[in-house]
Parts: C-alpha cells; sequence; structure tokens
C-alpha cells in the first residue's frame, strides 16, 4: 500500500477476538507496506504481532447477566478508554471484533461523537440466528461488515448495511492442528490410551456454568470408558478458576495452556467436550469428534432463548444446515446426557467417522483452499480505506 501514511485501530474483546485479530493483523502487514500503523486493544495473540493494547481483556471477557451486571462499570469504563482514544487518534478505519455488548459500544459512542471515522464490524453477531432486528441497528454506526460466510452478505445488505465476504480465519489454524503423538509421549499417555480433549470455554461465567457439568460427565465417562485420560487446555485469565475447580479429578489429567499444546490436545484426542463457540470450529478442523454444550444462568437463557431463530448453536451445524454434532442447550446439557453422547465416539467408529466426514465439507464451505481468509478480510479493509479516502 503506497501514499500517506495509514493508522488501522483494531479492538477486540475476548480471546477468540484476540486470534481473530492477530490473524488480521498479520494480513494487514503482510499488505499494508511501511507506512501502516496498528494500534488498539487485544490480548497476548495481537501483542505477539506488535500491538500495544490500551488495556488487557479480563474486564470485558464476560458473559451472562450475573457476570455482566458487576462488571458493567469496568466494561463501561473501558468503552470510554477506547472511544477516547479513537476520537483522539481518528485512524483511517475502527475495526470492531467480535463481542458486540463490548466492542459495538464502542462503535456506537465514537459515531456519536465523530461521524466521519469509518468503523468495521469484524466478525458480526448472529443476527440472522436471533434479533435479526439489531442488523438495522448496526446499519447506523457501522460503514462496513467483514462477513465470515457468505449467507450473511445479502442478510446486511437488505439492512442497508455494506459487507463483503472475507470467510472464516480459523481454518487458516488447520494447518496448526498436529503434535498429538508427541504431546501424548511428553505426557506419558500410551498411544492407545482414550483420550478426551475438554474444553469448558474461555470466559469466567462459561468455568461457572459449565465446567461443573462437565466435571460430572467425566465421572461418568469414567465408568464407561476403562483408563479415559482428559487434557483440559485453558487460557490464562481463567487458569486459576479450572485449576481450583479441577482438584481431585475423575480421571487422570494434564491442563494445558498456550495454543500450540491445545492444537496438540486436539489432534491428541480420541473425542472432545465442549463449550458452544469458535473452538468448536477449531475441533472440526483438527477432525475431533466432538459433543457441544451451552448452558448460561436461567435469567440470561429466559431472555435470550425466545430470541432464537436457528434451531442450531454449533458453527458445523449452522453452516452445513444439519445436526453434524450433537449439542446439548441449557436444561438439555445434563451430565448423563452428555457422557452418553460423548461415550458414542469412543465406542462407535461409525459415529465418530460421520463427523469426520462432516468435518471436511465443513472446511471446504469454509473456504479451505481460496485465499486465506484473514489475508482477504485484509486486503478488503485496504481498499475500503483507498476508496474512502
Amino acid at each position: 500500500m503506497t501514499g500517506k501514511p495509514v493508522t488501522i485501530m483494531l479492538v477486540a474483546g475476548e480471546t477468540s477476538g484476540d486470534l481473530l485479530g492477530a490473524q488480521l493483523m498479520a494480513g494487514l502487514k503482510a499488505l499494508g507496506g511501511p507506512g501502516l500503523r496498528i494500534v488498539g486493544v487485544g490480548g497476548p495473540a495481537m501483542t505477539r504481532e506488535g500491538l500495544t493494547s490500551l488495556f488487557p481483556l479480563d474486564a470485558t471477557a464476560v458473559m451472562g447477566l450475573r457476570e455482566v451486571i458487576p462488571a458493567i462499570p469496568r466494561i463501561l469504563a473501558r468503552v470510554k478508554q477506547a472511544a477516547d482514544f479513537a476520537v483522539e487518534t481518528k485512524p483511517d478505519a475502527l475495526v470492531l471484533i467480535d463481542s458486540p455488548d463490548f466492542t459495538h459500544r464502542i462503535a456506537r459512542a465514537v459515531k456519536k461523537r465523530d461521524p466521519g471515522i469509518r468503523t468495521v464490524n469484524y466478525v458480526a453477531p448472529q443476527v440472522w440466528a436471533s434479533r435479526a432486528y439489531r442488523a438495522k441497528e448496526m446499519a447506523r454506526y457501522f460503514d462496513l461488515v467483514l462477513a465470515l460466510f457468505p449467507f450473511e452478505v445479502p442478510f446486511f445488505q437488505r439492512y442497508g448495511l455494506k459487507a463483503a465476504f472475507t470467510g472464516h480465519p480459523v481454518i487458516e489454524r488447520r494447518v496448526a492442528m498436529t503434535g498429538g503423538a508427541a504431546l501424548r509421549q511428553r505426557l506419558g499417555i500410551a498411544a492407545d490410551a482414550p483420550v478426551l480433549a475438554l474444553l469448558p470455554g474461555s470466559r469466567t461465567s462459561e468455568i461457572r456454568f459449565i465446567f461443573p457439568v462437565f466435571r460430572q460427565a467425566v465421572g461418568i465417562l469414567a465408568q464407561k470408558i476403562p483408563g479415559l485420560v482428559t487434557l483440559l487446555p485453558t487460557v490464562p485469565h481463567v487458569a486459576a478458576k479450572v485449576r481450583a475447580g479441577a482438584d481431585n479429578w475423575p480421571t487422570p489429567l494434564h491442563i494445558l495452556e498456550g495454543e500450540t499444546d491445545k492444537y496438540a490436545a486436539f489432534d491428541a484426542a480420541n473425542a472432545a467436550l465442549a463449550a458452544s463457540g469458535t473452538v468448536t470450529a477449531e475441533l472440526a478442523l483438527a477432525r475431533t469428534p466432538m459433543v457441544v454444550a451451552y448452558k448460561v444462568g436461567a435469567v440470561t437463557y429466559a431472555l435470550a432463548g425466545w430470541m432464537m431463530t436457528s434451531p442450531f448453536m454449533t458453527l458445523v451445524n449452522v453452516l452445513l444446515e444439519r445436526s453434524a454434532v450433537p449439542e446439548f442447550k441449557q436444561y438439555a446439557a445434563t451430565p448423563e446426557a452428555l457422557a452418553d453422547a460423548v461415550a458414542q465416539l469412543f465406542t462407535n467408529a461409525e459415529a465418530a467417522a460421520q463427523q469426520r466426514q462432516a468435518f471436511d465439507e465443513f472446511a471446504h464451505r469454509l473456504g479451505e483452499g481460496d485465499e486465506p481468509p484473514s489475508t482477504r478480510a485484509a486486503r478488503t479493509l485496504l481498499e475500503f480505506i483507498s476508496a474512502n479516502p
């Protein structure tokens, strides 16, 4: 990219957004040239790409009424801090990544104070699955959506919001889903031992609501699957809570931190039990058969449940439009139901094989084999800036 220096402000609100932001940064640096400056908010992954974050993500990575309400003062302070920085810096584009309850507040605040700052939503909320009316609201404070799925483009355009399909950057992580044999050897796990990858989420609320259920499910599985070993990848800001909740675990347990070990755990595992989220797409790309659960506070679920229009919550099922992966919502996510579903993946080779076949179809629909999505997103963003000087 040539011409005057370009400043792009990126804002992520939690771990999944941090990973996507890091991939976008790599794409921007490759295409943008020496005149490109990237500022904003991110976590460890974006920091490794060279970002100096305005603040850490621990105050913003929350979900559910019980967790959000006490955190509101901190979240609003972070919103103001990010909005102030944007208004003062006047970036050529402000890119808000995922975490809509946090990032959209920043977009609204910035647009209200300086309508000339162009705002871009990367990883839009799944308003096509619930609360479609929000798309019309988004058109008031976003200038562009970088869409992960092709069907999102016409959906947002119907509400007057410019959108461009870039694909899901998670596809680029498929090459990293290796190292399972080496991890087993390092941890002293036999090559033929049954291994479960357990992914209770990266938010405090997920650990609170889902982790105890997962623990009970593993206890039941330990009786069904002799010699079962659990691998539990986690992230720094919830690691202490995970370790506290994992005391006296019902199977041999290895708690892992870091992306390399996380992906190696996916590769090492025969099956996974995961909280709903981006990690389910990563597991699919690792071709690790899984069972998915979603559980929040009763009040949160009561308020949000009636607005759901999609029958699915797992990205694989959403994109394939069928129940390729067993998923259990709220009251259906009992330890017994989860254990029975996971046990099938250990004992029924056909059930596991059917999931892997679906995962290959999922990867193709995500855009595997085309230009890397983060590169496409970076190119689209730079072209948008050039076309709107």
